[in-house]
Formats: C-alpha cells, sequence, structure tokens
C-alpha cells in the first residue's frame, strides 16, 4: 500500500488529506500515523504532510509557508533574507495573509502568517521549484509590506539601525515602488515610503 500511495502522492512536495482522497477516495488515516511512526513521513501541521526523504532547503521551506496556511505569500524579514537585504538568517518564515494573524511551530521549521487586508493582497511574484511554485513578494513590495507594519521605522536614523543592505535596495523599481505606495491609500506610510528613498540613495 506504502508504496502505491509513495509512487503517486510524490508528484507534491507537500501534500494534504485532501490531496490524498482525491487519488485514494477510501483511504484509512490511520495509514498516516503508522507511516509517521516508521519515519516515512513527516506531519507538518494538521492536514499536511510531506515525505521523510525530502530534501528541506529553504525553497522547499518557502513552498510549504504557502500552502499550509492559505491564501498567503512570502514577505517581510523572510523575503528580505530573499533578496539580501538583512546579513542575518532568518530563523521564522513570516508570510502575509487575508486570513488570522497566526504561527505554527513545525518539526521542520517555524512558520508566521501577518494579517493583511485584502486590498493589500498583491505584489508578489511565482517563483517556479521543482515543477511547483512558491510566492514571495517582489523586493518592492516586501519593504512597503514591512514598513507598513513597522511603523516605528520612521527616520533615517531607523533605517541605519536596521543595517539593510543599499546597493541590493538601489535595484527597486522606483516606479513601482511608487505604484504600489498609492495603492496602500497611507499617508503616514506616505511619509516612511519617502524617508526610506533619501536612506537609500543618501
Amino acid at each position: 500500500m506504502y508504496n502505491q500511495f509513495k509512487e503517486i502522492m510524490n508528484r507534491f512536495l507537500v501534500f494534504s488529506t485532501k490531496d490524498i482522497l482525491k487519488y485514494f477516495p477510501n483511504f484509512d488515516k490511520k495509514n498516516l500515523v503508522n507511516w509517521q511512526k516508521k519515519g516515512y513521513i513527516i506531519k507538518i501541521r494538521n492536514s499536511f504532510y510531506c515525505f521523510s526523504d525530502t530534501t528541506i532547503n529553504e525553497e522547499f521551506l518557502y513552498l510549504v509557508a504557502n500552502t499550509i496556511y492559505q491564501p498567503s505569500y512570502l514577505s517581510f524579514e523572510t523575503a528580505l533574507s530573499y533578496y539580501n537585504i538583512i546579513p542575518e538568517g532568518v530563523y521564522t518564515l513570516t508570510s502575509a495573509t487575508t486570513t488570522k494573524t497566526s504561527e505554527f511551530s513545525t518539526p521542520i521549521a517555524n512558520f508566521s502568517y501577518r494579517n493583511f487586508k485584502t486590498k493589500l493582497f498583491f505584489g508578489y511574484r511565482l517563483i517556479a521549484y521543482k515543477n511547483q511554485y512558491f510566492k514571495i513578494a517582489s523586493l518592492e513590495k516586501t519593504v512597503l509590506d514591512y514598513l507598513y507594519l513597522n511603523s516605528q521605522i520612521n527616520e533615517i536614523d531607523d533605517f541605519d539601525l536596521l543595517r539593510w543592505n543599499k546597493e541590493e535596495l538601489q535595484r527597486i523599481d522606483i516606479t513601482l515602488f511608487n505604484s504600489y505606495l498609492k495603492l496602500f491609500n497611507s499617508t503616514k506610510l506616505n511619509q516612511r515610503a519617502k524617508n526610506f528613498l533619501n536612506y537609500i540613495y543618501a
């Protein structure tokens, strides 16, 4: 049974009980418990699994982050690290979601989700990984998402303390950045964004 299961479900890097039932309508969920005990599969969180021999790298974790809590896209510190803006490693994968703010501690990583209004759920890219895709904010949207939720980061001195990589930040598409900024429709964010641009081009 397991060999047949793996042959079919191996097309998914992360699979859910819903995915399983599409291919095995009479599947006994007790098998999942037994296969966990035998070390064949890993339970990531309720209803979501991966095979134990899966290569767990950053791209895989990004895909997991998108999959186990939907809709969501990676942003904030995780995306800042992806774009080489911050020097330190990130131990919790952070995402934006239109559902409630949540956190999950799992056997493979910690995942955090910050609630965003539906109208702000935009500006992400689709990145291919092993014939699947994960969603991550563009560099422009990453910075705006971060500034939006961190109102204490305001003055140029505040940006200095963050130790962000100015050289990488100068790759920002200013036209796209400003068009995204307008969609936030926030006077306070406009000022923080202005200070941010003054900081990276100082």
